[in-house]
């Protein structure tokens, strides 16, 4: 008589999550993009164990900061030469790399520790609504957690997608 003791394989399978990042809060949306890269939102999370998810962000050139962050918001790297500091504000970041911004603030929220690099790894962030051949994986939308029933997951699929998928249920729903 065998029994499984402990967490199973499945419970530590990694589900890809996507998230539209349009006109969504910065900081509200690290935060529970780091909760789930973690795998907090997992019955069998251990802060030990990588036991986290792949998030899919897009449309990340379109993401808000709240208050006066856009004027004074300033992302600095130096080059480790002296007088090498580099300062580039908020509004040409979000120009020229809008998907650094959502990392450096995710990176900002995960813990500091050997599993941060790991876990930063299976964050994808796109800056428009195309999410390429990554699509296909995409199992969970954030809208409201739910898939539509017809969903295919052969298909790359987009926030805008999945709501006419879901427009179409309802529509056919009301018919019948």
């Amino acid at each position: 008589m065998s029994q499984a003791v402990g967490n199973t394989t499945l419970a530590y399978a990694r589900v890809w999550h996507h998230v539209d990042a349009s006109d969504r809060v910065l900081g509200k949306l690290a935060e529970r993009i780091a909760l789930v890269l973690m795998g907090k939102h997992k019955p069998i999370y251990d802060p030990s164990i990588d036991c986290g998810d792949y998030v899919v962000v897009t449309n990340a050139r379109s993401v808000k900061v709240t208050g006066k962050k856009e004027e004074q918001l300033l992302y600095r790297k130096h080059t480790m030469f002296p007088g090498g500091l580099k300062e580039t504000p908020y509004k040409t970041m979000q120009e020229r790399k809008p998907d650094e911004i959502i990392r450096h603030a995710v990176s900002g929220m995960l813990p500091k520790n050997k599993l941060r690099d790991r876990r930063l790894e299976r964050l994808k962030i796109f800056p428009g609504d195309r999410m390429g051949i990554v699509g296909g994986n995409i199992l969970k939308s954030w809208e409201d957690g739910s898939l539509p029933q017809n969903f295919d997951p052969s298909v790359p699929t987009t926030s805008k997608t999945l709501a006419a998928l879901r427009e179409a249920q309802q529509s056919a729903s009301k018919s019948t």
